[in-house]
């Protein structure tokens, strides 16, 4: 009896003193967060689509840190960008699936840390971004909305973690473009406020930071800050100097040769971007990234080369998803046409009608002239390809050469626009706005986007020479026209000068 009183004491006494470890045990025994040595490493292997590589060290990194949960963030990359790159819907779906279980996993986590929201709202992002190839745009809202409360949260409790303003920069500057009438609506749903300049400067203090101090996420804030001086900011300048960077290593990332090609390509260097795309990593080790080969394609047609046909080909071959097909398949219609061979544009706007989606700009204005059964100018195609890939000097040229033989109003109408784009890029910005003037006056109750644009571009050059009141009326008479094409762009452009201009009032 002694015997067995002793002994429950004892058994008492081991599980008081065990559950008093529990209870006191550092947080370190539970759930953390750490970008380990191992964890930097399956990240860089993922920015540069060395999947399978980095699927290994993620394997490593469970078995080693079992309960680091930055394990959940490094895959969703993963996927995220295998269904942004490859654009595949089934893949999306089965994909997607895993979501939920790994935003459930990183709630265990400690919140007394900054990366506990920043991750979650990472994740609500990165899908978010993916639901646009599908057109889930209601999901894709809701989820940009979460991460939005999430980070803005995260920045009140942890002021001082930059990781926020890398994702709020550019959620505030997208903010910023979205239509006055329509503002109301997303304060509405998600409570989100922002404008170009402040998602801007966030971006600015991240990169400022990353200058002094080790920051995982710098090549994703040089690819945001690009996008936004590009598209948002009318900074081709500083959009080029930001991406020609050396933490954008294009020997080993096929993202940075996405990246620094594409914004080549926006701003007239196609000979680089060509120089850039052609020696590429591929090859056994990186994912596929089929869209730089249709990036190769364009930019070898607007030097009107006479293999650019075979890369687009390469491009349609092997592609899986449905953006960017009809593109595809117009471009080829195009190069046959430079090469006189009409019966083979007409097979190929066949294929445009019959593949594909038109869900962006570019695929539905493919589509429309497949529709129209219009065959293309060639002297003004012919022109309009050097002028995109930046031979502004030959594109003149040939302009100069071409008027007499147009007869047709849309062929005037977009000689009269061409020219005002050439003059423009020539930086003759008084002929330019004439040209420019006489688009608007010809084409403004056309469906054509010329005047349109050519409205979007009288702004853009008198932002630019301070004349403000005028600029905004520019803005404006774009915004009035609705196009059949390109309408949303020019619109968001249009949008972003007048967000610019308020700026520069309220400053002032």
């Amino acid at each position: 009896m002694l015997k067995f009183y002793r002994n429950n004491i004892i058994s008492r006494s081991f599980w008081i003193f065990l559950l008093a470890l529990i209870a006191y045990c550092p947080i370190k025994a539970n759930y953390f967060y750490d970008y380990s040595p191992a964890a930097r490493q399956a990240y860089e292997q993922i920015i540069q689509l060395k999947f399978e590589e980095a699927k290994l060290s993620i394997a490593d990194l469970k078995r080693e840190e079992p309960k680091n949960l930055v394990s959940h963030h490094l895959e969703n990359y993963i996927d995220f960008f295998k269904v942004f790159i490859d654009e595949n819907e089934n893949e999306f779906k089965l994909l997607e699936k895993r979501k939920q279980s790994r935003l459930q996993e990183l709630k265990k986590g400690p919140k007394d840390s900054p990366y506990h929201l920043f991750i979650q709202a990472e994740i609500q992002l990165q899908w978010a971004l993916a639901r646009l190839k599908f057109e889930e745009y209601l999901n894709a809202f809701t989820e940009v909305s979460k991460a939005y409360k999430q980070l803005s949260e995260n920045a009140t409790i942890f002021p001082d973690f930059i990781g926020n303003k890398k994702s709020l920069g550019i959620i505030h500057a997208l903010v910023g473009t979205i239509p006055e009438n329509y503002r109301w609506g997303v304060k509405l749903l998600g409570g989100m406020e922002g404008s170009i300049a402040g998602g801007k400067a966030e971006l600015e203090q991240v990169l400022a930071y990353a200058q002094t101090n080790d920051f995982l996420f710098e090549q994703e804030t040089i690819f945001m800050y690009a996008f936004l001086m590009l598209h948002l900011d009318n900074n081709q300048e500083e959009a080029w100097k930001i991406v020609n960077n050396e933490k954008l290593n294009t020997d080993e990332s096929p993202l940075a040769c996405f990246a620094k090609a594409n914004v080549a390509m926006r701003i007239g260097k196609s000979e680089l971007a060509i120089e850039i795309l052609q020696n590429r990593p591929q090859g056994e080790g990186y994912h596929p990234f089929n869209y730089l080969d249709l990036l190769l394609g364009f930019a070898k047609l607007y030097r009107q080369d006479h293999d650019a046909d075979l890369y687009i080909k390469k491009y349609v071959r092997a592609y899986r998803g449905k953006n960017y097909l009809k593109e595809a398949f117009q471009k080829l219609a195009w190069h046959a046409l430079l090469n006189d061979r009409e019966e083979d544009y007409q097979k190929y706007m066949i294929l445009c009608m019959d593949h594909g989606a038109a869900v962006i700009d570019a695929d539905k204005s493919a589509l429309k002239e497949a529709k129209s059964g219009e065959v293309p100018q060639v002297d003004l195609l012919k022109a309009r390809l050097l002028f995109d890939g930046g031979y502004y000097e030959r594109a003149h040229q040939h302009m100069l050469h071409s008027k007499a033989k147009l007869h047709q109003f849309k062929h005037q109408l977009e000689y009269t626009y061409r020219l005002g784009r050439i003059l423009h890029l020539l930086e003759h910005y008084d002929d330019a706005l004439e040209t420019y003037k006489e688009t608007i006056a010809q084409g403004k109750t056309s469906s054509y986007f010329y005047a349109c644009n050519a409205a979007l571009q009288c702004g853009l050059i008198l932002e630019q020479d301070q004349e403000l009141e005028l600029a905004l009326v520019y803005y404006q008479k774009c915004l009035a026209m609705r196009p059949d094409n390109y309408k949303n762009s020019l619109h968001q452009k249009a949008e972003a000068g007048l967000e610019r201009i308020r700026n520069k009032f309220n400053s002032n």
